[in-house]
This record gives C-alpha cells, sequence and structure tokens, in this order.
C-alpha cells in the first residue's frame, strides 16, 4: 500500500472552523470610522467585529504603543517635578543655614507642595484605574 500524500499548508481545522459569513451595510462615515479603529488598534476588521461584538462589547480598544508612550512621558515629567521639589528643599535648607529663609517662602512652598502631592494622589488613582481595565 502506498501512503496518503501529505498536503502542504496548514492543517484542516476539526473543530471551530468559521464558516458563516454575516454582512453589514455602513455608511461612508461608519466605514471610515471603522478603517480608523482597526489602524489605531492594530488588528484587522473581522477580529475587530468579532471581538466588539462577541466577547468585549462593553470594553474599550486603545493602542498599546501610544498608550506606553504617553504613560512614559508621564513618568518622566513626574521625575522631573521630583527633581524640582528636591533643588527646591535644599535651596531652603542652605537658606535657612545663613539664616535668610522668609516665612513667607516656607508657607508658599508647603502650600504648593500640598498642592503637588495632591495631584500626585489623583493620577496614582487614575494608573491604577487604566491598570485595571487593561487587565480586564
Amino acid at each position: 500500500m502506498i501512503p496518503p500524500k501529505k498536503r502542504p499548508g496548514r492543517p484542516e481545522m476539526l473543530s471551530g472552523k468559521r464558516n458563516k459569513i454575516i454582512k453589514a451595510k455602513l455608511t461612508e462615515e461608519e466605514f471610515q470610522q471603522l478603517l480608523a479603529l482597526e489602524k489605531e488598534v492594530g488588528i484587522n476588521r473581522t477580529e475587530l467585529i468579532r471581538i466588539r461584538v462577541l466577547h468585549q462589547s462593553n470594553k474599550v480598544f486603545l493602542n498599546a504603543k501610544t498608550l506606553l508612550q504617553q504613560l512614559d512621558a508621564l513618568g518622566a515629567e513626574m521625575g522631573r517635578s521630583g527633581n524640582n521639589i528636591n533643588q527646591l528643599a535644599r535651596h531652603a535648607n542652605a537658606l535657612h543655614h545663613y539664616g535668610n529663609l522668609d516665612e513667607t517662602i516656607v508657607r508658599e512652598f508647603n502650600l504648593l507642595l500640598r498642592n503637588y502631592l495632591h495631584l500626585r494622589s489623583e493620577t496614582e488613582k487614575t494608573l491604577r484605574q487604566i491598570i485595571r481595565l487593561i487587565r480586564g
């Protein structure tokens, strides 16, 4: 007996084969929105529609590359803010050492530092929410 000849290419799916086709009509504006979302997210429109309709209808799509770039920029900005605060504290310590530190400067600095700490806390909360959304 001659063994069956191997067929080249991808093996045939035994289960889960997608063989049903649906059609939907879109306006030109809707189609352009779909193309833009496809490009932004980086997946093809069939997969985009399948995920959106069947699995994650309440989820928001995002471009991970853009998100990571923006988070990186945010981290860098927070680092610069920390450096500025350290420089101001060092300058205030030097002025205090020479007896030239004005009380109004201390009050204003403390007010600005409280505001900064509040904004940083809000930023951390927002970042935790983003992480929760990404995890699903």
